[in-house]
């Protein structure tokens, strides 16, 4: 509706949201029921409603840098330290590069910019979000499910990284040849370079042993006991977290200019200490020599696709939640291009840093490169420690590589408890108003994690946490953002989301609007085809290839139960699409139809958003629509 002004009232249907959807109201004559899905027959409006003067409004956050720093931090993470680095060279090195930077265009910007889009326009979390398709409100389900499997074991990489910081206060460094304990080792492991059997180094023993305590583990059905200085340090880590959220984004966002910050120092001392090693050099070649005999390999694809979605974040809600907390007209099209191109660019240079410092200890035991590194946290925990037990001063640049650690997990770590309290937040907005209750309820969900996480933290702990690592974003993820793909696209309406996103940046370029015709393309063809193809190959993939820790096999059973965590995510896509197609009424069709169209509250709060002064609305008792002449707004006064 319009008052007198001939503003929109903020209390319709559409919200005043797209130009598509209230092409009616650009005359100021015309009030129309609903442009985004106009009805058949006419149906009887429903009564605008005005926000209650007693709910508390959201949040937002303090200035554009610290949104852009804490996407940037979380999606710079251990993954761009470890991960990147390990499937570039066992993947041809270089050649790499090539599928990396393919998917990263046809993939991973497209479904960053959908995601900052839509929890930017609908300023609401990845449950409450679906406002705009009710039938899609089981992904907001499962982004929350993917979201809770990676905080239990993403939390336990953090604790590590305590456990090896304090460690590191110790010199000479407790997993180094010049501790006194590992004489002996460091001895038999000379004497065993010259024979057949490959002897364990220091750091190996003291990852295994003192860390893990996994010799003292049969397998899966046996994690043993509790490693009580792992629980002190995972405590500990649930604690920061805990005192970092509880604020919400007001904290959060002046945490991150420093925890988003400090691993790019890191990064270039690193590189530059790196460099004046002997080897170094050796290191780097082999990072960036190509074999173009690996592009005929599906791996590599899937293995760049994989590492997308691991480094961006894409389809656990993180990204979604931080969004929803920005002032409606940001230029979200800019931002997205400048966090994936610096996220991205982040795991290229840290290669430097990482494969300079391998380079130089291959060097120094007389290996080659590609058998001093190893994946997941042994690169992070065994390799890097011995090669950083081989640097002049190593006590020093241990502290500041496990303290980069931290911090990029930390950071990591606060968008996926953003995504989770965000969702629960809005799904009971009672808790926005209760301070104390909200504190309670963050100390409660912390606390849980942490039970839930000791599990991680046995002797055996590091086999279930390869095996929820494995599945937690594995085809549940796929499967999550390719439905929110789809959906948009074809439910929602890409020409309806491309004019949203228009409608956000007031005065938008003209190089966004050329942009979004290459991002539509993305989203209607390109970006699907390539989510079903990744999806074949992980299923393929899953059923061909055992799982293993080191030389454990796990068993079916153990296979099977980690298929069910991926299954129990996307299957929420399934069960609350019956729930919404139930909640309607008339034929099997029309109630398809009706679950698909948004609801009358989809940002009917956009005035209140875009920092406009809320216009108490008109109501004119009419079912149909309705043409009001200039007399209608200088002859009469309208009474309610």
């Amino acid at each position: 509706m319009q008052d007198k002004s001939g503003k929109t009232a903020a209390g319709s249907p559409a919200g005043g949201g797209s130009t598509a959807q209230n092409s009616s109201y650009q005359n100021g004559h015309t009030v129309a029921q609903n442009g985004h899905h106009p009805a058949t027959s006419p149906e009887p409006q429903s009564e605008p409603r005005a926000p209650s003067p007693d709910v508390i409004p959201r949040e937002q956050w303090g200035g554009k840098y610290e949104f852009l720093l804490s996407c940037i931090g979380y999606c710079v993470g251990l993954g761009n330290v470890w991960r990147f680095p390990y499937l570039c060279y066992r993947n041809g090195g270089g050649v790499f590069l090539i599928p990396y930077f393919i998917m990263l265009f046809v993939t991973g910007v497209p479904l960053f910019l959908m995601e900052l889009s839509l929890g930017q326009y609908g300023a609401a979390g990845p449950i409450t979000v679906w406002k705009c398709c009710p039938l899609l409100k089981g992904i907001g389900i499962g982004m929350l499910c993917v979201s809770t499997l990676v905080c239990l074991y993403y939390n336990v990489i953090i604790a590590w990284t305590f456990y090896y910081l304090g460690s590191s206060f110790q010199s000479p460094l407790p997993w180094s040849c010049d501790a006194k304990a590992n004489a002996a080792v460091c001895g038999n492991a000379s004497a065993a370079g010259n024979g057949s059997e490959k002897a364990r180094s220091p750091t190996e023993i003291f990852w295994n042993e003192n860390v893990l305590g996994v010799v003292n583990s049969e397998g899966l059905h046996d994690p043993g006991p509790v490693r009580w200085p792992l629980a002190l340090c995972l405590l500990a880590a649930w604690i920061i977290i805990f005192l970092c959220i509880l604020k919400g984004i007001r904290s959060s966002g002046k945490v991150v200019y420093v925890t988003a910050t400090f691993p790019y120092f890191v990064l270039v001392v690193l590189i530059i200490r790196g460099a004046t090693l002997e080897g170094s050099l050796q290191g780097v070649a082999f990072y960036l020599t190509p074999d173009w005999s690996r592009l005929a390999n599906a791996q590599v694809w899937n293995d760049a696709a994989s590492q997308i979605f691991y480094s961006l974040g894409i389809g656990v809600g993180g990204l979604l939640s931080m969004a929803s907390y920005n002032k409606f007209d940001n230029n979200v099209i800019r931002d997205t291009i400048v966090i994936t191109l610096g996220n991205c660019s982040t795991s290229f240079f840290a290669g430097f840093a990482i494969f300079s410092i391998l380079g130089h200890m291959a060097w120094r035991k007389g290996v080659p490169v590609g058998e001093v590194a190893d994946t997941g946290p042994g690169l992070a925990f065994v390799a890097y420690p011995e090669a950083l037990a081989l640097l002049p001063g190593s006590a020093f640049w241990s502290v500041i590589f496990f303290l980069m650690l931290f911090m990029l997990g930390v950071d990591t770590l606060f968008g996926n408890m953003e995504g989770i309290t965000t969702a629960v937040l809005d799904e009971f907005p009672n808790l926005r108003r209760n301070t104390l209750h909200k504190s309670l309820f963050l100390g409660c969900l912390c606390f849980v994690f942490y039970l839930m996480g000791l599990l991680l933290v046995t002797d055996g702990g590091i086999y279930w946490f390869t095996l929820i690592d494995s599945f937690s974003t594995s085809f549940g993820l796929i499967i999550i953002t390719l439905f929110m793909c789809l959906g948009i696209s074809f439910f929602y309406g890409v020409n309806q989301f491309c004019q949203d996103i228009i409608d956000m940046i007031r005065h938008c370029p003209p190089w966004c609007s050329k942009v979004l015709i290459y991002f539509k393309a993305c989203w209607v063809f390109c970006t699907p085809f390539l989510l079903l193809f990744i999806l074949i190959y992980i299923f393929m993939e899953m059923y061909n290839t055992p799982l293993r820790y080191g030389s454990y096999v796990y068993p079916q059973w153990g296979k099977a139960l980690g298929a069910c965590m991926g299954a129990t995510c996307c299957l929420q896509i399934l069960i609350w699409a019956v729930v919404a197609i139930s909640r309607e009424t008339g034929t099997l069709k029309e109630r398809f139809q009706k679950s698909i169209r948004p609801l009358n509250s989809w940002r009917v709060d956009l005035n209140t958003q875009r920092g406009e002064e809320y216009v108490e609305p008109e109501i004119v008792e009419a079912p149909f629509t309705v043409t009001l002449t200039d007399m209608d707004y200088t002859g009469m006064e309208w009474e309610m």
